[in-house]
């Protein structure tokens, strides 16, 4: 069994993770847009287009990790998430055999509920927000003895996630920047790790749930807001442990978008490409989309489309 302790979260061990994984997992699509397409000038940038993963996000990456890294009791796992983990850890342990019980609290988006369900795990739906459905699970773990599979504060979690880096390095290896969504930090956390400064990784995240960003500011992660149209995927109560130093170290900025902006990134990303991205798979592109961030001439930008389970599809027209 790995110990969570013993870990280094880097490109070496990123790179170990994804020659377990990758026998498990998709390796995702980078598509070039011309600005002009979005009403936008500069240089033409680029979409990682990681809502076509299993499960509909990056989650499977690090489930895959967890599952193959580490030791699984006959009780099996046990995850809480806000519904794109739980669907990620349902759909691994779906297919290694193994019993899997997923915690979810009452906000997670009927789509991603029904994809759990689909993949056979034990359901359990329960509480307000994620912190609600992580005591569950915690308690339930207590009890059955399943290994616990966190969302984004595990080392196999985050070395997971980095390689969604290691493909976009070797997919578009003259980037100077890339936008990167935060809920709880697993994932900006690995892709940090492995670009480790050699990229400019810019935090992006809902006005209404700023977790990194107020951590960022002081110093430590600290309670934040946990609430707008991405609250399903972008609003645990902290950033993880384990990141905040890597975020620190390696995440060159942090930014906000407002709730609008979110939306109509993903109106956008429907009405000229046909993705169906749910908001916080969206937020990144809002950053870009609304002139939150703007590149300076030449900046080579990409963009992580990290999630495609809606919890509503209005924007489809």
């Amino acid at each position: 069994m790995a110990d969570r302790l013993a870990l280094t979260i880097d490109r070496a061990g990123i790179a170990r993770t994804y020659i377990s994984i990758a026998g498990h997992v998709r390796r995702t699509p980078v598509i070039e847009i011309q600005p002009g397409d979005f009403g936008l000038r500069g240089a033409p940038f680029i979409l990682k287009l990681e809502l076509l993963q299993h499960s509909g996000s990056f989650k499977a990456r690090g489930a895959f990790a967890n599952l193959l890294g580490r030791a699984v009791p006959p009780a099996g796992v046990v995850a809480a998430s806000g519904g794109n983990h739980g669907a990620a850890v349902a759909f691994a342990a779906m297919r290694l055999g193994l019993p899997a019980r997923i915690y979810v609290p009452s906000i997670a988006a009927p789509m991603k509920i029904a994809r759990i369900r689909d993949y056979g795990a034990d359901l359990v739906v329960g509480g307000e927000r994620y912190a609600d459905a992580l005591a569950a699970s915690e308690a339930w773990q207590a009890e059955s003895g399943a290994l616990p599979v966190h969302a984004y504060d595990q080392a196999e979690t985050l070395l997971g996630q980095g390689s969604v880096g290691l493909e976009l390095e070797e997919q578009a290896p003259q980037l100077d920047t890339l936008f990167v969504a935060v809920g709880g930090g697993g994932l900006i956390g690995g892709i940090a790790a492995w670009y480790a400064g050699r990229v400019k990784v810019v935090a992006v995240e809902p006005e209404t749930a700023p977790t990194l960003h107020m951590a960022l500011q002081a110093g430590g992660p600290v309670d934040a807001p946990a609430g707008g149209i991405a609250a399903d995927s972008l609003a645990p109560r902290q950033v993880g442990g384990l990141m905040f130093p890597i975020a620190q170290s390696h995440v060159a900025a942090s930014v906000l978008v407002r709730d609008e902006a979110i939306r109509a990134a993903q109106i956008a990303l429907w009405d000229k490409l046909r993705l169906v991205a749910e908001p916080g798979g969206a937020a990144a592109f809002a950053a870009l989309l609304s002139g939150v961030y703007k590149p300076a001439a030449g900046e080579r930008v990409g963009v992580l489309v990290c999630g495609g389970n809606p919890t509503d599809t209005d924007f489809v027209r």
